[in-house]
């Protein structure tokens, strides 16, 4: 086993990768009791993808709509 890099206290495991989401394909949506929605641009994160808000969303469930 490789030993750590001399001043870092964590290692990253490459065994356990993110996983997929499924996504579900639909032409209509309907939602009821929305609290209020932005439109942001999906930015790159390292390997993977953001979408920014505002910090009074964290711990909230979310949906993210794709559009065309």
């Amino acid at each position: 086993m490789k030993q750590p890099i001399k001043g870092f206290k964590y290692r990253i495991s490459l065994r356990y990768p993110m996983k997929r989401v499924k996504i579900e394909t639909k032409s209509k949506i309907i939602l009821t009791d929305i609290e209020g929605f932005y439109k942001r641009k999906v930015t790159p994160f390292g390997n993977s993808a953001k979408v920014d808000c505002p910090k009074e969303h964290i711990g909230k469930e979310v949906y993210l709509i794709i559009i065309k």
